[in-house]
């Protein structure tokens, strides 16, 4: 097939161009940023200026694509100017939609979040009450909003929308590395007991599940991904101190101790106007369930070409046992 990922410069878009090329389809990498690993697969768009999109969506050959999958994103906790969740996530769903239908591109795959369910119930699947408690969340759901509006234009399109958990894997440096690397220090404190469990989804069956997802028949496919089985964080603390060949008593610290500290390294980040890896939104969040179910996942026959366990592995060993530099490249 002849695919365009927006956003492919990023760490899911990478493993998955691998994925693909290693496949036989022809990709192209649209992005406001550099593709260090896939330079030549690159062309400028910034899915804020519909024009760029327009122009850099038809190649030279005056080809448009067979599907659109769409990574592009504002994700972090710390996004500043908030209106940039708004501008990209919103406004470049919409812009998307209406450069689709202008050039009559009928497929369209859409990386969402688990996040438009906020603090869910243990166990929240396809289902389940969107309830987003952030930007992050709410400007997820507002773009599969527009999606979904695009969708009714012409029975000929097809959607599918992918809410993927907390994604992690070499060379990311989201919160589950930040988490890994702290614990990999050898003295971790949990805060709280440690039974809170963590979803968690690894990049290459990420990319492996969008992959599976390229020849959906028109009208909507929604799915969560999440990794099984998961974790709480006492299992997920062992499991690490396992891979590397250790025991370390656990540490635990009240959780109104730990809150504390993260509204102090809240004032330390207002007083240095730095970006520091601790804060009490993270705090938060690492304290709290986040526990989903991907029941139409399952449904598909889809199989993780890669466990949970094998996965964690794999990241603890190239990030902080190995201490692998350069670019990572997808391989059998």
């Amino acid at each position: 097939m002849n695919l365009t990922l927006l956003g492919g410069s990023g760490f899911v878009g990478t493993r998955l161009t691998a994925r693909l090329l290693n496949a036989g389809h022809r990709v192209r990498i649209l992005d406001k940023n550099n593709s260090k690993s896939y330079f030549e697969l690159h062309t400028f768009a910034d899915v804020r200026e519909p024009e760029t999109l327009e122009q850099a969506l038809v190649d030279a050959n005056g080809e448009k694509p067979d599907a659109v999958i769409n990574l592009a994103a504002e994700h972090r906790d710390d996004v500043s100017p908030k209106s940039l969740y708004d501008e990209v996530n919103v406004g470049g769903a919409e812009n998307l939609c209406k450069v689709c239908r202008k050039l009559g591109i009928h497929k369209i795959i859409f990386t969402s979040s688990v996040a438009v369910y906020g603090f869910a119930p243990l166990g929240t699947d396809e289902s389940g009450q969107v309830n987003y408690f952030n930007d992050y969340g709410r400007t997820k759901w507002l773009a599969e909003r527009k999606y979904r509006e695009w969708l009714q234009t012409d029975t000929a399109n097809s959607l599918t929308i992918i809410r993927p958990t907390v994604i992690f894997g070499e060379q990311n440096r989201g919160n589950v590395y930040n988490l890994l690397k702290q614990i990999a220090g050898g003295h971790f404190p949990i805060v709280g007991k440690g039974t809170n469990i963590k979803s968690m989804a690894y990049v290459e069956n990420v990319a492996a599940f969008i992959e599976y997802n390229l020849n959906n028949t028109p009208g909507e496919h929604l799915f969560n991904y999440i990794d099984k089985p998961d974790f709480d964080m006492n299992h997920l603390v062992a499991e690490v101190d396992r891979i590397f060949g250790r025991h370390v008593p656990k540490i635990h610290w009240p959780y109104w101790l730990g809150l504390l500290g993260g509204y102090g390294f809240d004032l330390l980040a207002f007083i240095l106007h730095k970006k520091l890896t601790i804060s009490s939104i993270r705090v938060k969040k690492f304290c709290a369930n986040s526990m989903f179910e991907a029941n139409a996942l399952k449904q598909t026959g889809f199989k993780a070409p890669v466990s949970l366990n094998e996965a964690l592995e794999k990241t603890i060993r190239y990030e902080f046992i190995d201490k692998v530099k350069g670019n990572y490249f997808y391989s059998e």
